[in-house]
């Protein structure tokens, strides 16, 4: 009888091993040998993807994530608060509630990452890689009993390219953290199941909601888990499915918020899609990433939607016709095994939030979401694996055994491979860009993104070139207008530059970096008053915008509004305290108003926060000439023109000072040397000299 039961378990697809680490075998080589293995994997996952550290590349959403993202460029506690507190209204970020996900990349900000230096962000986005592939590892362990298949599947899933760009991909630090939270919840869960306890039962919960903070899409882990009850761990009943009603209620909530803070945000679709064609992209997804999984050649950041979107295209045709056969060969698969329909169960469920998304999404479809959904795919390999692995016997294991690993150590020298090639396009944004389009060459995203590249290396004319393009592809697309026009702004061709921000408003009207940049093009133009009124409107629609503060600040102080410059400039440094710019005009709006012991203050602010700051030194230099203390007025303006060694007023200003202080030489030395930088010295401090040593120039 217990012979018959034995195979009729295994017949069913359970583990022909008793899972671990309930019923494991005492003795060193239990710990021994799956630490060993672990430690294998770990070197070679980080082997894999150790170019990914000098990865330059700046992405699709890394703007919102670190670039322009006032919090985690200002590390602290508020704004850690802040990240936490906006729950329905992320205000720096588009979409989701994902606070863990911002604090993390606050803190490697304070460890020295800068968007000229992303090897501290990458570092961490690396660890993380690497303690998931461990995560899977001692997942399947538990599952399977056997730490060989374990690690052999773990390290295919740890080098694989698929899991690239969540490393060098800024903003794909939700990603890498949602996934280590759900993977850790799966693993006390196995535990749970087998002895259960209030403890671990809290310990999921706790997992679960970090999970959901680091990214919403975690939402499905309550059914992942019953799928797990069924397969397997095989004890899916009603009090199975009761205990997952606390964590289905806070799936609940998580959801409403995702929903909610979207909605408030009001993001508008970028397609439109019937719900006919919505399916014909679901099927097309739930095949793709297996298909790359199994063969990752042209792996891409970017995958451009199909012109035609109907069963007239034959590759979503394929796409329908697959998932029927699928569906039919899980159906089939029941008769021997629930491992293939479970494991199949935990990859689209993990894939579902992302496979309802296309209306939103530039990309039909993205490597990163495969990342934790591969998980279910992972079940069925080791399933696969452990069978084979006990299919011979006693005699011929060794030999049998030594096979599996040598396919499987090949496999991972391919993987890794084509992981170290993919990541060689990520070294800089330009490259990046140029391979994403190489593939995908009529795409006016990537055409724009390659604009921002042009326009962050001032090369304009071809960031105008990239941007015409993407415009030609997509007369209404707003990024690109706007892009175009910081290119003939920094051309300093105002009108070409006014049209396309205007273009830009037109097409997206809520775009209040449109208004903000609108207004420095009127404001370069001369027109303040059109300037302070798209600075205005760009406040209105996104009240914690420090450099339209700033900005309008500065036209105001330009029409002579000085206290409504020195209120802009404020309400700009809290809304950014680490804000050298603002310090340095507030403290020239506060010199020409006469208050010059302010103005040192600020002006010794943005020092502290950019000590070369040549313009600081020199409104300090000012104020200090103000207060008549000249020999420390020389001292700043010294440090300005060491600094900037063309500083004009610096040279002008330092001449006033040495003039007062009687050091006519010095004053003439300076006077020469604005001229020489093609300056005019003023006529009155020319004449004073003049006067004071019988001499001219």
């Amino acid at each position: 009888m217990r012979a018959h039961s034995s195979r009729k378990r295994q017949h069913e697809g359970e583990p022909t091993q008793t899972p671990l680490p309930r019923n494991a075998k005492a003795g060193p080589s239990a710990v021994i040998v799956p630490a060993l293995l672990g430690l294998i994997v770990v070197g070679v996952t980080l082997f894999a993807h150790w170019p990914a550290l000098s990865a330059r590349a700046i992405t699709i959403d890394d703007q919102e994530y670190l670039t322009d993202n006032p919090l985690v460029q200002h590390p602290s506690w508020a704004s850690a608060g802040r990240f936490l507190g906006e729950v329905l209204q992320p205000s720096t970020v588009s979409g989701y509630y994902q606070p863990l996900a911002m604090i993390s990349l606050m803190l490697d900000y304070a460890a020295a990452g800068r968007p000229d230096n992303l090897r501290p962000f990458h570092r961490t986005s690396l660890i993380l890689h690497a303690a998931n592939t461990v995560l899977v590892v001692v997942l399947l362990y538990m599952l399977f009993g056997q730490p060989w298949i374990a690690a052999m599947v773990g390290l295919l899933f740890g080098v694989h390219p698929m899991t690239v760009e969540t490393i060098p991909w800024i903003g794909e630090r939700k990603t890498l953290l949602a996934a280590f939270f759900t993977l850790w919840c799966l693993i006390v869960y196995v535990r749970y199941a087998r002895r259960p306890s209030w403890k671990l039962y809290a310990t999921c919960l706790v997992l679960y909601v970090l999970a959901l903070m680091s990214k919403p899409t975690a939402v499905p882990i309550p059914v992942v888990l019953l799928t797990l009850d069924y397969w397997p761990l095989r004890r899916l009943s009603r009090p199975a499915v009761i205990e997952k009603i606390p964590l289905l209620l806070i799936a609940g909530v998580s959801a409403i918020i995702t929903v909610i803070s979207q909605h408030h945000l009001e993001l508008s679709a970028m397609n439109s899609f019937s719900a006919g064609q919505t399916f014909l992209l679901m099927c097309h997804n739930m095949v793709f990433y297996p298909r790359n999984m199994i063969w990752p050649i042209h792996l891409s950041s970017f995958y451009a939607f199909p012109e035609n979107i109907g069963l007239s295209n034959g590759m979503l045709l394929a796409g329908v016709i697959v998932n029927a056969a699928i569906l039919s060969l899980l159906a089939i698969s029941l008769r021997w095994t629930r491992a293939v329909l479970a494991g199949w169960l935990c990859y689209f469920l993990l894939l579902l939030p992302t496979l309802l998304n296309k209306n939103y999404s530039p990309s039909i479809a993205w490597n990163k979401y495969a990342y934790l959904p591969a998980v279910g795919l992972l079940l069925v390999l080791g399933w696969l694996l452990e069978r084979v692995w006990s299919s011979r016997t006693q005699a011929r294991r060794i030999p049998h055994h030594l096979g599996v690993v040598a396919v499987v150590a090949v496999l991972a020298g391919l993987l890794v491979t084509g992981t170290r090639h993919y990541l060689a396009h990520w070294q800089t944004t330009e490259k990046l860009c140029d391979y994403m389009l190489a593939l995908a060459p009529n795409s006016y995203q990537l055409y724009n993104d390659l604009g921002n590249v042009y326009n962050d290396n001032g090369d304009y004319d071809r960031a105008i070139q990239a941007c015409t393009r993407a415009i030609e592809l997509k007369p209404d697309y707003a990024f690109a207008y706007n892009n175009r026009g910081i290119a003939y702004n920094s051309k300093r061709d105002f009108g070409r530059a006014i049209r396309d921000y205007t273009s830009a408003i037109e097409s997206k009207a809520d775009f209040a970096k449109a208004y903000n940049n609108r207004g420095l093009a009127c404001y370069n133009n001369r027109d303040f008053g059109q300037a302070i009124r798209d600075y205005t409107k760009a406040i209105e629609l996104k009240g914690d915008y420090a450099e339209a503060y700033n900005n309008r600040g500065k036209a105001c102080n330009d029409i002579r509004d000085f206290d409504g410059a020195v209120r802009d400039y404020t309400k700009a440094i809290e809304l950014r305290p680490d804000f050298a710019l603002a310090y340095n005009n507030r403290a020239f709006a506060c010199g020409i108003m006469g208050n010059y012991d302010r103005a040192i203050r600020d002006s010794t602010r943005a020092i502290e926060l950019r000590p070369d700051y040549a313009e600081a030194y020199n409104n300090r230099g000012n104020a200090y000439n103000n207060l008549r203390d000249f020999s420390q007025a020389i001292r700043d303006y010294t440090k300005a023109v060491e600094l900037k060694p063309d500083h004009v007023e610096a040279y002008h200003n330092r001449a006033i000072a040495h003039f007062h202080l009687k050091e006519y030489d010095k004053a003439w030395a300076d006077v020469r040397m604005v001229r020489r930088l093609g300056g005019t010295p003023n006529a009155g401090m020319i004449s004073a000299l003049t006067n004071a040593t019988g001499l001219s120039e």
